[in-house]
């Protein structure tokens, strides 16, 4: 079987069948992944199949919650937050032509090369962003002007909710990419998500299709406006969960 085949072969898994396009895409973005990674630390997932079922497959299984939480039919604005590699915004934005997504993270160069990526795969509906959380979330073109904000393995929910809800327009919603068992990270992240204007909605448990690995969406809406204490100053939530 071809890498295209495999690739085609994973996502069908999803009900995804990708266009000649859309592989194309998948195929160089792999191939810029792991040749920028040989000068810059972007993964420790190098092997096109892992990278494949790992990264690809892991950032789009959103499509999981269409019906429930997702309407395709939409036009989200989005903001990936602490995209790192592009993940999940890039994947996201070959899927969902007509989503406007924002990738953001605080390291210049990994932004760089998101837009190199962006250019080379002819993505007209991302932009990247450098920028930490907690002044993004200041700025009045980004203060709850967005549909969705996603986020993985990025940090703890108590953590990672002061990061992402100030983002989140009131009836949006916060998807947390997580593995393992998240029970305690819910629990302890009961008060910040309250404080900041948000209630956990669910937890959506599932496979990786066609691995043994575990994931889940933590979902949680934004029912109010965050108050402007909100994100406190950089560094601050990281050091003092709320």
């Amino acid at each position: 079987m071809s890498n295209i085949e495999y690739l085609r072969d994973q996502f069908l898994k999803l009900n995804i069948d990708l266009t000649e396009e859309q592989c194309d895409q998948f195929m160089r973005f792999y191939d810029m992944l792991i040749e920028k990674n040989t000068v810059m630390n972007l993964t420790n997932i190098t092997e096109y199949i892992d990278v494949v079922e790992k990264h690809f497959l892991d950032s789009v299984c959103i499509k999981l919650l269409e019906g429930d939480f997702l309407d395709p039919s939409l036009h989200y604005k989005v903001l990936d937050m602490g995209t790192g590699a592009g993940f999940p915004g890039i994947p996201l934005s070959i899927i969902y032509s007509t989503w406007n997504i924002t990738l953001t993270d605080s390291l210049n160069k990994r932004v760089s090369f998101l837009n190199e990526v962006t250019n080379e795969l002819g993505l007209m509906n991302v932009n990247a962003i450098h920028s930490r959380a907690e002044d993004l979330g200041r700025d009045k073109n980004h203060r709850e002007k967005y549909d969705l904000v996603l986020s993985r393995a990025v940090a703890r929910l108590s953590v990672l909710s002061e990061y992402t809800l100030p983002f989140i327009k009131p009836g949006g919603y916060f998807i947390a990419y997580k593995s393992g068992d998240i029970e305690s990270e819910i629990k302890e992240g009961q008060t910040a998500v309250k404080k900041l204007g948000g209630s956990f909605e669910d937890t959506f448990y599932f496979t990786l299709p066609g691995t043994d690995i575990n994931r889940s969406f933590v979902i949680i809406k934004k029912k109010k406006n965050t108050p402007d204490l909100y994100p406190r100053k950089a560094g601050t939530p990281t050091k003092n969960p709320l």
